[in-house]
């Protein structure tokens, strides 16, 4: 069974940095793509960055400039490095695993950024 662990999040100060990190477990071959989505109170799940096997990344245009996404494709690990944090990057955040039987979730891990 393929299971995603995820760890950093936390609270900090508007202009702080965070550090999220991602590991998968279990039999895995074939990924597409690994990435992170943010949900806050009351929207919709959006992604914020993604990694893909191809070797191309994307970011969400309200992070670009201050998150950078690293995914080590030897270890199945994809970190979230979160820069110059704002009020309105607070939700939770998931870690997201595409692969040939579809898409894999971590359980979430709240970042609260306070003004």
């Amino acid at each position: 069974q393929v299971q995603l662990v995820e760890s950093g999040g936390g609270l900090v100060q508007a202009g702080g940095s965070l550090r999220l990190s991602c590991a998968a477990s279990g039999s895995i071959s074939s990924i597409n793509s690994m990435g992170w989505y943010r949900q806050a109170p009351g929207k919709q799940r959006e992604l914020v960055a993604a990694a893909y096997s191809s070797g191309r990344i994307t970011y969400a245009d309200s992070v670009k400039g201050r998150f950078t996404i690293s995914r080590n494709y030897t270890n199945n690990t994809v970190d979230l490095q979160m820069t110059s944090l704002k009020p309105e990057d607070t939700a939770v955040y998931y870690c997201d695993l595409n692969w040939g039987r579809g898409n894999i979730w971590g359980q979430g891990t709240q970042v609260t950024v306070s003004s």
